[in-house]
C-alpha cells in the first residue's frame, strides 16, 4: 500500500489511504520502547500505541493529499519525537492548524483511559478533551495532559532555594567550584522542567525517609551484597497421613537459565524428619536438570512420600487459611562480573523477616497513617475467578496480596509521600502545585507496588522479577519473587522515580490547552456540535475489567492521594455501576442481562459522540475484537446513533512476540473505523447494497492482502469497506419488505471474504472443485489455528454450507471453544477418510480433508499404500486435491502438520501405480 493513489483535498487522508505499513511497524516497535514512554509513566490495560494514535489523529484532521500521505510516513517513528518533538511534528501541527482555518480543533476522546490518543491529539497541536469515568485513569490523565503543560513549560517558575541547596550540597560532596553561571545540574534542569525537578527532588527526599526506616528489614550480606530479591514457595500439608510433610509450591526449579550462567535450586530431603531444605547449585552446560518443580496445572507432588496433592485439597487449605509461605532463597546484587548472585535463606533471613512483621503490628495499633483509611487496604476483591484466580485460594482482601514486609514497605512509603505534600505546602507552594507533584510521588509508589506483591515471579531468563500485571488478570503464583523496594534496581522506588521523571520530560515538550475529566461517556459534559473531531477507544465488551483490574492501584492511591482528590475518592473501590463492560458477576451471573447492559452502555455513548460532535465532524473508533458477536454490538450501536462509517483500516499495533501461532485466534490489528454523521439516511435495498459491498470490499481486500494482513485480522479488516455501503441508510431491506439486520450483514461479508481468501490460499479462482469441509479446515486453520470460538466455528462452518455436527472427528467442541483437529489426532476415527457405506450413500466423494489426513497417517505403511488409497478415493491425479495439500503446508508453517505435508508433496512424483482397485 506503499504506492500513491489519486488525491482529493475535499476528503480527509483517513478517507481514502494511509501507509499501513509503517504505521503497523511503528506501532509494533514501539512495545520494546520504555524512557519516557507514557506506558512507563503508571499501567493502563490496552493503551494504544503512540504511532497508531497519532497517525489517527493526523489523518482524521487534514485534507487527503500526496504531502499529508507520505507526511504521516515521518510521523510515526519513536525518533520522530523521543527527543522532543523534530521539525516534521511541527509542520504535522501546522499543517492541522491550517486544516481547520487557522484555529486549534476540538477534540475529545470519551474513553481516554490511559491517554496514547488525546497526547498524540495535543501534540498535534489540538484543543483537547480527555474523559473517562475511573478515578485511576483520571489521575492518569490529570499527569500525562493536564500537569506537564501547566508546570512543566521551561523558565515558567522561580527556582526555590531548596533545590539551590541541592547544587550546593552536591559542590560541597565533589569539593567543586560552581560553574561559571553560578548554577548548578539542580538549577539548570529546574529552568528547563520545573515539574519534573520537583518530581526528582521530593521523590529523593521520601526515599531517603523511607530507606531509613526500612534497611534494617533488608540487610546487606557481611560481604556488602545487598538483596535484590527474595524467592517465596507457598506451602501447603501432604495428605498422606504417615507423611504431613510441609510442600513447597515450586513450578520449577531454575534460578538463572543463560547460555553461561545455568543456576538452580536443589531441593533436599530428609526422610527421617520429613522435612526438606534446600541448596543453590551452579548447572554444567549440557548437565541434565529437572524442568518440573512440585506443582503443576494447580495440582501438586509431595517431594517426601511422592502423594499426590489434588488442586482442589490446595484450594481447601488455603481458604482454611492453613497454607503457609517459606523463604528458599536470596537473590543478592553484586558489582562483579558475575552480576546477580544466589544463595539459600538462611535463619538470619527469616529473622530480618519477623522483625518486619512484628514492626507491622505495631504500626497496626498505633496512630492512624492514612485519616481513617486502614493501614492495609482491606477493600475486597472481586469473586471473579476468570480473571482473579486468587479469590479461589481464600484471597478476600487487597492487602492479602503483600507479605508483612511488603506491606511495611508500602505503608512506609505512602506515609511519606503524604508528608512530602505536607511539606511542600509548609514550604509555600500552592495547593494544586503541590497536588500534581504528590500525584507524581503516589505514582512512583504505584510502579513499586506493581512489583512488590506476591503475584510476582522470578524470570529465569533475565534474572529480574517480573511486574503482577503481566497480563490483563490476576493470575494464581505458587512461587512468587519480593524485590527489595529500597533498593537500586527494577521494581525499587529509585528505579520507579527515574521513570515518572523521563515521562514528564518527554510529554512537557509543547504547549496546548488540555482538559482531563471524570465522566461517563452516556453523559458527555458538552454542548451540541462542540467538536469538530472525536477519536476514542471504547471498550471491548468482556475483553478488559478495567475497574477490578485498577482496583489493585485504587486502594493505594486512597491511602496516598486520595485527600487530595477526595470527589473523585470518596467510595471504598473504584465506580463500576456505569462502566461499559460486560460483567455477568454485577448483574447475579445473568450472562444476556450483562450484553444488554454492555450494548445500551454503548448505544447511548455513541449517540452522546453524535450530539457533540459538528454537523461536519469526523469521529475516528478503534475496535480490535475478533468476536463477530462484539462487531455486531459496535455497528448496530453506531448506526442507530446515526453514523455513517465511511472507510476503515487494519493496523498491526503487536508486536510479533505477542501473538500466538496455529493455536488460537489472536489479533494482531486494531481497526480503525472513521465515520460521520449520516445524512439522507432513508430505506436501501439489499439487492443494491450488496452490489456497493461487493465493489468496496474486493478492491480493499486486495489492498489489505498486499499490505500482509492474514487470518482472523483480514475477517475483521473486511467488516469496514462493507459498512461503507450497508451504513449509509437507516435501514436496509430485502424486496419482500423483510430487514436486513446487523447479524445479516456479517454474515454476507464473510462469504465474501471467504471466497476471495479461498483464491488467494490456494492460488486458484475456480473454487468448485474444493468441498464444504475442507473449505471450512482451510480457512479455520488459516484464521484461526486449532483453536477458535465455538460461535465463530458454527458461522464459518454455515458460510461454506456445511454445519459443524457433519464434521466428524474433523472438530472438537468444548464449551464456548472448537478445535480444529490435525491428522495425528484423528487416527483413532476408523471411518476417517473412507468411502461411505450403504444405499444411501451414493456417489459422495471423501472430503478432501479427510483424505489429505489419512494420506498423512498412511505414510508409515509406505507409497504403495499411498497410492492405492488416493486412486480409490479419486484424488490421486486431482490437481486441486495437491493444491489443498500445499496451501495446508503454507498455512501450518512451522508445525510437524506441515512438515508432513511437504513431505508428502515431495514424494508425489515418486508414487507408483496403484496396485489395487479397491481398499475397502
Amino acid at each position: 500500500m506503499s504506492s500513491l493513489k489519486t488525491m482529493n483535498p475535499e476528503r480527509r487522508l483517513i478517507e481514502h489511504r494511509l501507509p499501513l505499513k509503517e504505521i503497523s511497524e511503528a506501532s509494533a516497535r514501539e512495545k520494546s520502547i520504555r524512557h519516557g514512554h507514557i506506558s512507563t509513566l503508571h499501567i493502563w490495560w490496552a493503551r494504544r500505541p503512540l504511532a497508531a494514535s497519532r497517525a489517527a489523529v493526523f489523518a482524521t484532521l487534514v485534507p487527503d493529499t500526496d504531502e499529508n500521505y507520505e507526511l504521516v510516513k515521518r510521523i510515526v517513528p519513536w525518533e520522530a519525537v523521543k527527543d522532543g518533538n523534530n521539525p516534521d511534528i511541527l509542520e504535522a501541527r501546522r499543517r492541522v492548524l491550517e486544516a481547520n482555518g487557522g484555529q486549534p480543533p476540538r477534540v475529545l476522546d470519551p474513553f481516554a483511559g490511559g491517554g496514547a490518543i488525546p497526547l498524540e491529539a495535543l501534540r498535534l497541536g489540538c484543543e483537547t478533551y480527555a474523559l473517562d469515568l475511573n478515578p485511576v485513569a483520571y489521575l492518569i490523565l490529570k499527569a500525562t495532559l493536564e500537569y506537564p503543560q501547566k508546570y512543566g513549560q521551561p523558565e515558567s517558575r522561580p527556582v526555590p532555594e531548596y533545590i539551590r541547596q541541592r547544587d550546593r550540597e552536591a559542590w560541597s560532596q565533589e569539593k567543586q567550584r560552581p560553574l561559571l553561571s553560578g548554577e548548578g545540574e539542580w538549577v539548570q534542569s529546574y529552568r528547563k522542567n520545573p515539574l519534573a525537578t520537583e518530581v526528582r527532588y521530593w521523590g529523593e527526599w521520601v526515599l531517603e525517609r523511607a530507606r531509613a526506616e526500612l534497611a534494617e528489614f533488608y540487610p546487606q550480606d557481611p560481604d556488602g551484597k545487598t538483596p535484590v530479591a527474595y524467592l517465596w514457595a507457598r506451602t501447603v500439608t501432604c495428605t498422606n497421613p504417615a507423611c504431613r510433610a510441609e510442600v513447597p509450591l515450586v513450578r520449577q526449579w531454575w534460578l538463572a537459565k543463560k547460555d553461561k550462567k545455568r543456576i538452580a535450586l536443589r531441593p533436599l530431603v530428609n526422610e527421617a524428619t520429613k522435612t526438606i531444605s534446600f541448596a543453590v547449585e551452579e548447572v554444567g552446560k549440557g548437565e541434565e536438570w529437572p524442568e518440573k518443580g512440585t506443582i503443576e496445572r494447580g495440582d501438586a507432588t509431595c517431594l517426601v512420600c511422592g502423594s499426590a496433592i489434588p488442586s482442589s485439597e490446595i484450594q481447601h487449605q488455603a481458604r482454611e487459611k492453613r497454607w503457609k509461605e517459606r523463604l528458599l532463597a536470596v537473590i543478592l546484587g553484586s558489582q562483579d562480573e558475575n552480576g546477580k548472585t544466589y544463595r539459600p535463606a538462611t535463619s538470619d533471613d527469616e529473622a530480618s523477616f519477623e522483625k518486619a512483621r512484628l514492626k507491622l503490628d505495631e504500626l497496626k495499633h498505633g496512630e492512624n497513617l492514612f485519616s481513617e483509611l486502614p493501614l492495609i487496604p482491606d477493600e475486597p476483591i472481586p469473586y471473579e475467578p476468570r480473571a482473579f484466580t486468587p479469590c479461589i485460594y481464600g484471597f478476600e482482601q487487597w492487602g492479602q496480596l503483600f507479605n508483612p514486609r511488603q506491606a511495611l514497605a508500602l505503608v512506609t512509603f505512602a506515609k511519606w509521600v503524604r508528608e512530602a505534600h505536607a511539606e511542600m505546602l509548609r514550604r509555600g507552594m500552592e495547593e494544586e502545585w503541590a497536588r500534581g507533584v504528590a500525584t507524581y510521588l503516589a505514582f512512583s509508589l504505584d510502579k513499586v507496588v506493581d512489583y512488590c506483591s506476591s503475584l510476582c515471579r522470578w524470570g529465569n531468563d533475565d534474572e529480574g522479577v517480573t511486574n503482577t500485571f503481566g497480563r490483563q488478570a490476576l493470575p494464581m503464583v505458587w512461587d512468587y519473587a519480593e524485590t527489595n523496594p529500597i533498593g537500586l534496581l527494577t521494581g525499587s522506588y529509585s528505579w520507579a522515580l527515574v521513570y515518572e521523571v523521563k515521562v514528564i520530560e518527554h510529554v512537557s515538550g509543547w504547549e496546548g490547552p488540555c482538559t482531563a475529566h471524570r465522566s461517563t461517556a452516556t453523559r458527555l459534559p458538552f454542548p451540541d456540535g462542540f467538536f469538530d473531531a472525536i477519536i476514542t477507544d471504547p471498550p471491548y465488551y468482556d475483553a478488559v475489567p478495567y475497574a477490578d483490574l485498577s482496583d489493585f492501584f485504587y486502594v493505594w492511591l486512597k491511602r496516598t492521594v486520595g485527600h487530595l482528590y477526595p470527589e473523585h475518592f470518596r467510595t471504598p473501590l473504584t465506580p463500576k455501576s456505569q462502566e461499559a463492560v460486560q460483567n455477568p458477576v454485577r448483574h447475579g451471573g445473568d450472562n444476556q442481562k450483562a450484553k444488554q447492559f454492555f450494548e445500551d452502555m454503548m448505544r447511548q455513548a455513541f449517540q452522546e459522540m453524535h450530539r457533540v460532535l459538528k454537523p461536519g465532524g469526523e469521529a475516528t473508533i478503534v475496535f480490535a475484537h475478533k468476536s463477530t458477536e462484539a462487531w455486531e454490538t459496535l455497528i448496530s450501536a453506531l448506526i442507530r446513533a446515526g453514523f455513517q462509517v465511511q472507510t476503515s483500516w487494519p493496523l498491526h499495533t503487536e508486536s510479533r512476540g505477542r501473538l500466538r501461532a496455529h493455536k488460537a485466534a489472536a489479533l494482531a490489528s486494531s481497526t480503525f473505523l472513521n465515520c460521520t454523521k449520516r445524512s439522507g439516511g432513508g430505506v436501501g435495498f439489499f439487492a443494491d447494497v450488496r452490489r456497493e459491498m461487493q465493489e468496496a470490499i474486493r478492491p480493499r481486500l486486495q489492498e489489505f492482502w498486499e499490505a500482509g494482513i492474514r487470518g482472523a485480522d483480514f475477517f475483521m479488516s473486511a467488516i469496514g469497506p462493507g459498512l461503507e455501503a450497508y451504513s449509509r441508510y437507516d435501514l436496509v431491506k430485502r424486496a419482500d419488505g423483510r430487514q436486513v439486520g446487523v447479524g445479516e450483514f456479517l454474515d454476507e461479508v464473510r462469504r465474501i471474504v471467504l471466497e476471495f481468501a479461498l483464491e488467494q490460499v490456494l492460488g486458484a479462482k475456480a473454487m468448485g472443485g474444493v468441498d464444504g469441509p475442507t473449505q471450512f479446515a482451510l480457512l479455520a486453520l488459516w484464521a484461526y489455528g486449532t483453536e477458535l470460538p465455538s460461535d465463530e466455528a458454527r458461522k464459518l462452518a454455515q458460510s461454506v454450507g456445511v454445519e459443524l455436527a457433519e464434521l466428524g472427528s474433523l472438530v472438537q467442541q468444548k464449551g464456548e471453544k472448537t478445535f480444529v483437529r490435525l491428522s495425528a489426532e484423528r487416527a483413532k476415527d476408523k471411518r476417517l477418510g473412507r468411502p461411505a457405506e450403504g444405499p444411501a450413500s451414493g456417489q459422495e466423494r471423501v472430503p478432501m480433508i479427510d483424505a489429505l489426513h489419512r494420506t498423512l497417517l498412511l505414510r508409515r505403511e509406505g507409497k504403495q499404500a499411498i497410492a492405492d488409497y488416493l486412486e480409490e478415493v479419486g484424488y490421486l491425479e486431482s490437481e486441486v486435491f495437491w493444491q489443498v495439500a500445499q496451501a495446508l503446508a503454507e498455512v501450518l508453517e512451522g508445525t510437524e502438520e506441515s512438515r508432513a505435508l511437504k513431505e508428502l508433496l515431495a514424494v508425489r512424483q515418486g508414487l507408483p501405480k496403484p496396485g489395487r482397485s479397491r481398499l475397502f
